[in-house]
């Protein structure tokens, strides 16, 4: 049996703000270990012991693809990238990633996982996963009900029906959204209700038949997409202009809702129990329930001092955070924003999001270190007609050749090598000298060694957006 990993990497994670942004959302930070949300996905199956497990599949916006491949790459796992390029919603995805797993020849089960979620138990999912894929591979499409502790509001429901052979599987009954206090109580007590985890496991040629059944103009669409793009290294892109015009749907309301609905045509849709430390951390208040607390309940990372706190959360990225007295709050710190919150009030922090974007301001959008294909910038002060940047590039790392109509630029090698062109002039900088950019001028900056280039930029001018650029060629094709 060969089983794709297939990890959907979408949404932005507006509660885990100031941590997570718009353009860098949660399943690219290190909120439980070490590891990337995304990269745990991925580790999650290996060492399953079960068939031949492919190279992961990672489905996500556009935005995120470099960041994703440095991501994937530092774990040794290269895999390949669909690019979307807008997004709509899980069930087109989820439709191209087994397009993209079938045009090898091969037609196999698709583990599809969301990208940021906590597992916290992986023996445990591995052990339901094995048995899903037996499940699977005989024609079924399966979901993995999490075994519920508390009512729980925040999530969709599944109700099992009949037992499905003899495994602890069970047909699902019906889906049902978020519920009120009382209901969801009720199905708390009713025992035959999981949470919807979003975890999904059916073969390739199974899932398309049944968007053939479902939602044909989205598998249209999404064929059509797949049929107008191209393969570009470790990425996979599809048609535009014709995906744009796809319908966004979810897997549980494209399908999964259909076949507990008994509609005509569909495959058996099948519920496994899975009680593993899940959590699709949503807000502040569940990445506290999932992680390490002290003998007070207290969750701290980075820099933090508590004295005389209770079931508090502290997280700093740089600066140090003292709580003194305080119970069931939440504090974080990022280089340009924090957040002080009540736990039982963390849904609400999307609202400060919102309101960042009607004030037009980038906080919610872009933290102040900001990632590129080739490395990375940090704006580390800025006033009028002034910013200052750290930058690094990596080994072989070439930023786009471009001009700037607004400002000036001086740029200081602190360690390595850059390789700089200035109009028609090209010429190295090392360690301890500088350069400078006059306005207007066409320039390119490279790192041609094999270490780490880290510079300081100075820009001057009227204007210092970073929309005051003009690109001639760009190797990572922006």
């Amino acid at each position: 049996m060969l089983i794709q990993p297939v990890v959907l990497s979408g949404g932005s994670g507006t509660r885990l703000w100031p941590l997570s942004r718009e353009k860098y959302p949660k399943q690219l930070l290190p909120l439980i270990g070490d590891d990337s949300l995304l990269q745990a996905t991925v580790r999650r199956v290996e060492g399953l012991g079960l068939g031949t497990i492919a190279a992961p599949m990672v489905v996500c916006n556009e935005e995120y693809r470099f960041v994703i491949a440095e991501q994937l790459r530092l774990m040794g796992q290269p895999g390949s990238i669909v690019l979307e390029p807008t997004g709509r919603n899980t069930a087109p995805a989820l439709t191209l990633a087994a397009l993209a797993a079938l045009r090898g020849g091969a037609d196999p089960v698709l583990l599809v996982m969301p990208a940021d979620h906590v597992i916290v138990d992986k023996a445990a999912f591995q052990a339901v996963v094995r048995q899903g894929a037996l499940l699977a591979d005989g024609g079924a499409i399966v979901t993995f009900g999490i075994t519920p502790d508390s009512p729980e509001t925040g999530y969709g429901y599944i109700q099992a029906g009949a037992a499905y052979g003899d495994s602890g599987a069970a047909t699902i009954a019906r889906f049902v959204e978020k519920p009120d206090q009382a209901t969801a109580q009720s199905y708390l007590d009713a025992g035959t209700y999981s949470w919807n985890s979003g975890l999904f496991m059916v073969q390739a040629s199974v899932w398309l038949a049944a968007m053939g059944v479902c939602r044909a103009d989205i598998l249209a669409a999404c064929q059509t997409a797949w049929d107008a793009g191209q393969t570009d290294g470790e990425f996979v892109r599809v048609g535009k202009e014709v995906f744009s015009t796809c319908p966004s749907d979810s897997i549980d309301y494209a399908v999964m809702e259909r076949i507990a609905s008994g509609q005509a045509g569909l495959p058996p849709g099948v519920v496994i129990p899975l009680a593993a430390g899940w959590s699709d951390v949503g807000a502040w208040d569940a990445l506290w329930q999932v992680l390490p607390k002290d003998a007070a309940g207290n969750v701290s990372q980075g820099d933090v001092l508590l004295h005389n706190c209770r079931n508090t959360l502290a997280l700093s990225e740089g600066r140090l955070i003292a709580c003194v007295g305080v119970d069931d709050i939440v504090v974080v710190e990022t280089a340009d924003a924090i957040l002080v919150a009540h736990k039982d009030q963390t849904q609400d922090v999307k609202k400060i999001v919102e309101s960042l974007k009607q004030k037009g301001r980038s906080e919610g959008q872009l933290h102040r270190k900001v990632f590129r294909p080739w490395g990375w910038y940090d704006s580390v002060d800025n006033g009028k007609r002034f910013q200052v940047k750290r930058i690094v590039v990596k080994p072989g790392g070439t930023l786009s050749l471009q001009m700037h109509h607004h400002r000036a630029e001086h740029w200081i090698v602190v360690s390595g090598t850059a390789k700089v062109t200035r109009g028609e002039e090209v010429f190295l900088v090392t360690e301890n000298e500088s350069t400078y950019i006059p306005l207007g001028t066409t320039h390119r900056l490279e790192n041609p060694g094999r270490v780490e280039l880290e510079m300081i930029e100075v820009q001057s001018g009227s204007y210092l957006g970073e929309d005051d650029i003009v690109r001639f060629e760009d190797v990572y094709g922006r």
